[in-house]
C-alpha cells in the first residue's frame, strides 16, 4: 500500500470536525436520527420506523458514519434474540449542540 493511500485511510478514519458537521448536516437523515436518538428512540426498527422513506440500507450507513466519528456508540445486549442500541458518546451530546443551533436559526425572525 502507497504511503498516500495510508494517509487518506487515516485521514477517514479520523475525520476533523469541520468534515462531520459538513456530512451530518448535509443530510436530512442524519439529522433526523440524531433527533431521534436524542430524544430516546435508540432501536434500529424504531428509527426505520421514525421516518417515512428513511430504508434500513440509508439508516445502516447514517448509524455506521456516526459510529466511526465517535458521535455514537452501539450497545448489544446479550439476549435471544439479540438487542441494539444506540446511543450518544459524550462527544456526541456536544455535537448534537448543532440541533439545538439549527432550531434556534429556524426560530429567527424571517424564517418561515
Amino acid at each position: 500500500m502507497e504511503a498516500r493511500e495510508r494517509m487518506d485511510q487515516r485521514s477517514e478514519s479520523r475525520p476533523t470536525v469541520e468534515r462531520m458537521v459538513e456530512e451530518i448536516v448535509g443530510c436530512k437523515w442524519s439529522l433526523h436520527v440524531l433527533q431521534q436518538i436524542r430524544a430516546g428512540v435508540c432501536r434500529p426498527g424504531a428509527l426505520e420506523r421514525s421516518a417515512p422513506g428513511l430504508t434500513a440500507k440509508v439508516l445502516n450507513e447514517r448509524l455506521s458514519k456516526m459510529l466511526r466519528f465517535g458521535i455514537l456508540e452501539r450497545v448489544v445486549y446479550p439476549e435471544a434474540p439479540p438487542r441494539v442500541e444506540y446511543r450518544l458518546t459524550e462527544f456526541g451530546l456536544r455535537f448534537t449542540r448543532i440541533l439545538d443551533a439549527i432550531d434556534e436559526l429556524q426560530r429567527s425572525p424571517g424564517q418561515e
